[in-house]
């Protein structure tokens, strides 16, 4: 009998919008017992939708967009596991291990009486040839095993066993999803998988079996062969380095160039810390450092971009040693000085290390950090208006895009217009007086006194 280790791998992004609405709400009811409660989610799950100004009446699935949706969708989909772990589980795990591979046992035989004999480079030969084989027997048929893991709507099927048995666990799982749970498998999106020649794509990941090589565990053992392996998609990381690219140019990112240099480190080292973070459990998580080359060259043409200097410049200015767990590394960093004797913000880029932690946690929990208030809420907090100094009765006043501070020309644009546009924000922050004054486009502050009138034209034409 052909043994094959095969990964069943489901997919199905559109679960959430196929879930059965009687089946969903009998499931809450065997574990709640507050119809009122019960009755509150059979109307959200009934509220509908609207499209284009059209609405439309829900007939299946969870809302979408509501933090709702993963729960319900874990509650539904509870039947299934009950059903894989005390049904297919104890049906397709067989065995203790795997008996010994006899032609391994009779070279290991051959090996032994060859230095018993006094033969030692013989020996050494047959024990490479030995070594090319599995201590193991691939094709034990006393020997099942059968892994299930689930997240939120993805669930991947691990079996070591014949592709025949692999094919009659998904006709069962099929049958159970269509009879109990109203559920389809789709086929072009649930599939059986060779472990050692493709990949099974699970959270991001590709799960694949490591190909048997003469590599050597610290024991000296060659537990290394037939090991599974998480790999980071080729896809993923093409996709990631085209984000950075026009026409096979690496370019800059302009949406950020509106930013302070410090905002701009600190967003290419957080989107980067948090890519590496998340596939450092990959055993080709070295590859991100591609990607690292690329966005250190798009963040360099950015910084310049903005500060209107060369590239060379940008690394001049800002290039320092970081200091790491793994010893110091070259990066950027951006220094921002602070008074009051708190110590200095600072921003860096490089640093993250692409070793391979295999006792890494995902936590994919948002975790909580108290940032610093944003420049607005600053200014606010100030209660001085940014016009005439006045510290009473502090409003906002907006303008709906920085281009239309740009329709005036120069001479004639009021002093708050220029004020705006010199800090390119669409917001200032004024007293009630200036606020009603700029509006009626009537003289604010010092300016009334000199008789000069102010007019509000940005607001007019918009």
């Amino acid at each position: 009998m052909l043994r094959l280790g095969c990964g069943m791998e489901h997919q199905d992004r559109d679960s959430f919008d196929s879930l059965d609405h009687q089946v969903l709400l009998a499931r809450l009811r065997e574990k709640l017992h507050d119809n009122r409660f019960v009755r509150l989610i059979a109307a959200l799950l009934q509220a509908g939708y609207l499209e284009e100004w059209r609405y439309h009446a829900t007939l299946s699935g969870s809302p979408q967009g509501s933090v709702l949706s993963p729960i319900l969708s874990n509650i539904y989909l509870d039947r299934l596991d009950d059903y894989v772990e005390t049904t297919l589980l104890p049906a397709y795990n067989q065995g203790d291990r795997r008996h010994t591979n006899s032609p391994y046992a009779r070279l290991r035989q051959v090996v032994g009486a060859l230095r018993k004999a006094g033969y030692p480079d013989e020996a050494r030969q047959v024990r490479r040839v030995q070594q090319t084989l599995p201590s193991l027997d691939p094709a034990d048929p006393t020997y099942r095993r059968l892994r299930y893991v689930r997240y939120a709507d993805d669930w991947l099927l691990g079996f070591a066993g014949p592709r025949q048995e692999a094919e009659a666990i998904k006709r069962q799982i099929g049958v159970f999803l269509h009879e109990h749970l109203k559920l389809e498998l789709s086929e072009t999106k649930t599939l059986i998988t060779h472990a050692r020649t493709g990949a099974a794509r699970f959270l991001g990941y590709d799960i694949v079996t490591l190909q048997h090589d003469q590599k050597h565990d610290w024991r000296g053992r060659r537990s290394l062969n037939a090991r599974i392996g998480l790999r980071v998609p080729q896809e993923v990381l093409q996709e990631k380095c085209a984000r950075y690219r026009h026409h096979g140019k690496i370019i800059h990112r302009m949406e950020l160039t509106h930013d302070t240099p410090f905002s701009i480190v600190a967003q290419y080292q957080a989107e980067y810390r948090g890519l590496v973070a998340y596939y450092q459990l990959a055993d080709n998580v070295s590859q991100l450092n591609r990607l690292k080359w690329l966005m250190e060259r798009s963040l360099v043409q950015t910084l310049a971009l903005k500060l209107r200097v060369s590239v060379n410049q940008v690394y001049r200015r800002y290039r320092a040693t970081l200091q790491t767990d793994r010893g110091p590394r070259a990066g950027l960093q951006v220094t921002i000085a602070r008074g009051d004797g708190r110590p200095p913000l600072v921003a860096t880029w490089g640093g993250v290390s692409l070793a391979r932690c295999r006792r890494a946690v995902l936590n994919d929990a948002p975790l909580y950090v108290p940032a610093p208030r944003a420049e607005l809420e600053r200014r606010l907090l100030a209660q001085t208006c940014e016009r005439c100094g006045a510290q009473d009765q502090i409003q906002v006043h907006h303008v709906r895009a920085l281009k239309d501070l740009r329709r005036n020309g120069q001479a004639e644009r009021p002093l708050w217009v220029r004020m705006m546009a010199a800090r390119q924000r669409k917001t200032l922050v004024v007293c009630h007086t200036c606020h009603v004054a700029i509006h009626a486009g009537r003289p604010t502050g010092q300016a009334a006194a000199t008789g000069r009138t102010l007019e509000s034209r940005v607001l007019r034409k918009a």
